[in-house]
């Protein structure tokens, strides 16, 4: 997992959420796409794209380590880490429903997975387009 940072984006090689620096009253201030209305510190974002990557690794679901790690990381952003799963969730589904065709029931037979492997779908999360946010 890695989270690769600039002056003013975050981004994840394993999940197409992002944040963003903006400027207001003069100081720097982050927000997360999956949290858009608070404003964050560069750790808090950083802490929250931290906290979306262990959710959305299925690897480690039944990893204690990881649930106490993502209870620690929503704390630092503010929420509890069950109210990051239903947000985060909330973005999947909207992100579905912005397809032509949602998912196929089965894209392995229909193609529209074969010859990808999961790395080449995590590289092309963000190839080609900047950070959004649902509002």
């Amino acid at each position: 997992m890695t989270v690769d940072t600039t002056d003013w984006t975050m981004i994840s090689d394993i999940t197409p959420e992002s944040a963003y620096r903006e400027t207001g009253s003069g100081a720097a201030v982050w927000r997360l796409s999956w949290l858009p209305d608070q404003l964050l510190t560069r750790e808090q974002a950083l802490a929250g794209m931290e906290l979306d990557e262990i959710l959305s690794d299925p690897n480690i679901v039944h990893d204690q380590h990881a649930h106490a790690d993502a209870a620690i990381l929503a704390g630092r952003v503010g929420i509890i880490w069950e109210q990051a799963v239903i947000l985060l969730s909330k973005r999947i589904l909207a992100r579905l429903r912005q397809r032509p065709h949602g998912i196929p029931d089965d894209p392995v037979q229909d193609g529209t997975a074969a010859g990808r492997s999961f790395s080449d779908h995590r590289m092309s999360l963000h190839a080609g387009r900047t950070p959004w946010v649902f509002r």
